[in-house]
């Protein structure tokens, strides 16, 4: 399966270094690049790709928030974070925004493509560096979907998963799932013990 690519940077030869890497795999095709965010959006007017490497330093907008524009217009784009910024909050406020992944700028061709390629299953991707950076705060800090976070906001004001299912517009069992990955991800064995720790994590 062709998987179509395209890079948001400010940086010419950040670009022509991710291109040279990726033009020489067979299931990828390189759309082009943006080097702002007004020509990003310009561009997804008139083209979809599969893929968005997106920096978060543009000149004329964060691409934290283009992040959120582009999932919001356009949600069945993929888009990976590029950085040479490996700090949880950037990571973790690039997530809350609808990423699904982070890769540093200094990552190798095996981790672009299997950054690549796991998004595109449906799946989270941090680079060994984005991941560990993680790990080496204090506590850990999940990393959680936009829904996840979504679900975890619900769950702390008290709502059901039948009420937070008829909110959010899914089914109880999608909710239900939620719960389970959630308690999952913060080690949690119940309800109050989640929202305890999202709450010292300043997640919610």
């Amino acid at each position: 399966m062709i998987t179509k690519v395209f890079i948001v940077d400010d940086h010419y030869m950040v670009i022509e270094g991710i291109r040279s890497l990726l033009q020489q795999e067979k299931e990828i095709e390189w759309m082009g690049h943006a080097m702002n965010a007004a020509s990003c959006l310009a561009f997804l007017q008139q083209h979809q790709p599969d893929v968005i490497l997106m920096d978060i330093n543009l000149p004329d907008k964060s691409g934290i928030d283009l992040c959120a524009e582009v999932k919001k217009k356009y949600p069945s784009i993929f888009i990976i974070g590029l950085s040479t910024f490996n700090q949880q909050s950037f990571i973790q406020r690039m997530m809350d925004n609808g990423a699904s992944g982070y890769v540093l700028k200094n990552a190798t061709q095996e981790e672009l493509m299997e950054g690549i390629n796991s998004v595109m299953k449906g799946k989270l991707y941090l680079s060994v560096e984005a991941a560990q950076s993680l790990q080496n705060n204090h506590t850990e800090i999940p990393v959680l979907t936009r829904r996840e976070k979504e679900v975890l906001e619900l769950i702390a004001s008290g709502m059901t998963n039948n009420e937070i299912a008829a909110k959010l517009f899914v089914s109880v069992a999608t909710v239900d799932t939620h719960r389970k990955n959630l308690l999952a991800k913060f080690d949690a064995r119940n309800i109050a013990m989640l929202i305890k720790t999202a709450v010292q994590l300043q997640l919610i």
